[in-house]
């Protein structure tokens, strides 16, 4: 980990809240980022946990600042342990899976822990951070005693994380009212005396820190004033959200992670928007039912992960053969292959999404790098699916899933449902006969919806005619791929560039950093440490995967003096993907691939590792 000196710094500060599996971390680290966000300050918060239920160890980190901040760091100001292995990791186990945080402590930084540990001083080796020993239970039995609940403490034991919580924010002088409406607002309707009982409990947390460590904490949380009106929001929130706004008519998945938050999310919205989302059998009916809900006039979407995206292999072909207007597939990378790592993060499937499927068919790749562009590219998807007549795949990861930033409220002024060219009666009767796959100078066949008469049509997924009849003629069959294959060619010619790759920074640098996906916060932030040590970089991302932007690409790589590319992949699957379309070899590689996303810090150590020491490929390994 890069060494530095944290300097205690206003509305600066990164803090950390870790225990087992089931014991609330969640609920409380997303309460303290809402609270911040309302009062006015930007916010980063990301989760690592195991793939068990309970009882493994999980962490969540938010970052606080009063300016933007798009991804973690990896080093501690504020440390909240819930048990002794946030501490001192696992090393009880034969294959410890972590080492304790309490290394991870910036110097100056606090450890906020159980008292009833009965941990001393050295036992943490950390002379240079301060400890604040807590008794969690006795607190919670004090906050449920005012409440007249003391005699039901092992209903409530878990409300010790908002004890500690509370603690946390005293420590940092944040204001206490912003935080008791931020747990009010998790407790709604049949559960609001529960939120009541929670505030209790943390304001408890707070006044002992106030009253038994007065001297206060060089770390300093404060409100500010903003006229501009921001969300805390996920991924699959932001997914979920574009597809109510595209129209999308009909959801299908087979449970997943990181996927099914984003199909439970829309569920929950079901009722209130024209949508029907369906949990099916498996991943090959999911596709499958969403590829016929689209050949019905449905705006129609599904979806998964890895292992679920192979079995959809063959279902994606029939969608792109029998040119369906969709569906939309979401694939929330997660690291692979077969089961992986199934809650961690990795961004191994570029080339799996660009090739699933036998034979040749077209389809639409865009990857959006945060939540602001996961809003953008899904709503398109889904005018593209239905303009181009093909499935489209949204490929994000399981960090942009579970992540959560602040981002202004999403602007969707000027976003229209455009569904293509599709016939009316009065104009099926002036084609006679009607021509499902005709071929045209576009490749897009005339489209109508079922019902509309004179619009009877076949469908196979064996090759076809104009009519959809099956045939094995040689002429025909050349006439019908040369077709579906145009449409790559018209989709690259009609979608804006400013669409396909985002640049960042000046036209001529020291360092073009080239990434694509969720690495795009790291490295706009991990540029600004470069940049404070003389290295001037810019940044191409690349958005559009298939087709490929070769042109664009080719444009801002040709002259860039030193390349270095950075992804969450073994292989540098882009960097592999832009020399095959533009035969320019990218200089360096920074990689990471122990399931992790990159952090600022990761960006930063990597460049300078590379381009100092003229290291080819480096591998990052933070936790």
């Amino acid at each position: 980990m890069r060494k530095v000196s944290r300097l205690a710094e206003e509305n600066n500060l990164t803090w950390v809240i870790g225990g087992p599996q089931g014991s609330g971390i969640n609920s409380v680290a997303e309460t303290f980022a809402k609270a911040c966000a309302r009062g006015g300050l930007c916010v980063f918060a990301n989760i690592e946990y195991h793939s068990n239920i309970k009882g493994e160890h999980s962490y969540y980190r938010v970052r606080i600042s009063d300016r933007e901040v798009r991804s973690h760091v990896d080093w501690i100001d504020v440390l909240i342990a819930l048990d002794k292995e946030t501490l001192f990791g696992d090393l009880h186990k034969e294959y410890p899976t972590h080492t304790g945080h309490r290394s991870e402590v910036s110097p100056g930084g606090a450890i906020i822990y159980d008292s009833a540990l009965k941990l001393k001083p050295e036992d943490l080796s950390r002379p240079d951070v301060k400890l604040y020993p807590i008794p969690y239970t006795e607190i919670l039995v004090g906050a449920l005693k005012e409440a007249g609940r003391d005699k039901e403490l092992s209903k409530y034991q878990v409300m010790v994380n908002t004890v500690a919580f509370g603690a946390s924010t005293a420590l940092i002088d944040y204001d206490f009212d912003l935080v008791a409406e931020a747990i009010k607002e998790g407790f709604t309707g049949r559960k609001a005396a529960l939120g009541d009982l929670n505030i209790k409990a943390a304001r408890h947390g707070y006044n002992y820190i106030k009253k038994i460590f007065p001297d206060g904490f060089a770390y300093k949380v404060h409100p500010v004033s903003s006229n501009e009106k921001r969300m805390v929001i996920r991924g699959v929130q932001a997914v979920g959200i574009a597809k109510l706004k595209a129209g999308c008519a009909f959801q299908t998945y087979y449970p997943i992670t990181p996927a099914t938050d984003e199909s439970e999310f829309l569920e929950t919205h079901q009722r209130d928007y024209n949508i029907v989302v369906v949990q099916t059998e498996d991943e090959i009916s999911a596709v499958l039912m969403a590829t016929g809900a689209a050949h019905a006039g449905a705006r129609a979407a599904t979806s998964t992960s890895g292992p679920g995206f192979s079995l959809m292999a063959e279902g994606l072909g029939w969608a792109g053969h029998t040119e369906a207007p969709g569906p939309v597939v979401i694939l929330y990378q997660r690291a692979g292959p077969s089961t992986g790592l199934p809650t961690r993060t990795e961004q191994g499937d570029l080339q799996f999404a660009l090739h699933a499927g036998h034979g040749e068919f077209p389809r639409m790749v865009i990857a959006p790098g945060d939540v602001v562009e996961c809003f953008q590219d899904t709503f398109d998807a889904f005018n593209y699916a239905e303009k181009y007549q093909m499935p489209v795949i949204i490929l994000t990861d399981k960090f942009t899933a579970s992540s959560y930033c602040s981002v202004p409220i999403f602007d969707n002024n000027g976003f229209q449902i455009d569904r293509g060219r599709i016939l009316d009666e009065h104009d099926l009767t002036a084609m006679s006969p009607y021509k499902r796959y005709e071929v045209t100078p576009l490749g897009i066949s005339p489209r109508t919806l079922p019902g509309t008469r004179g619009g009877i049509w076949h469908t196979t997924g064996d090759e076809h005619d104009e009519f959809g009849h099956i045939t094995e003629n040689s002429e025909t069959r050349i006439r019908m791929m040369q077709k579906r294959m145009r449409k790559l060619q018209v989709v690259a010619e009609t979608i804006p560039d400013a669409k396909k790759v985002n640049f960042f920074g000046p036209k001529e640098a020291d360092v073009t950093i080239v990434g694509w996906g969720s690495t795009k916060g790291a490295i706009l932030d991990g540029v600004l440490d470069l940049e404070g040590d003389g290295i001037r970089c810019n940044f191409l991302q690349v958005r559009y995967i298939s087709p490929f932007p070769t042109e664009l690409v080719t444009k801002h790589l040709s002259t860039a003096w030193r390349k270095v590319l950075v992804e969450n992949n073994y292989s540098g699957q882009l960097g592999a993907l832009i020399r095959e379309h533009t035969g320019i070899s990218i200089d360096y590689k920074i990689l990471k691939y122990n399931g992790r996303p990159f952090s600022q810090n990761e960006v930063y150590e990597g460049v300078k590792e590379a381009i100092r020491n003229n290291v080819k490929e480096v591998v990052m390994a933070h936790a």
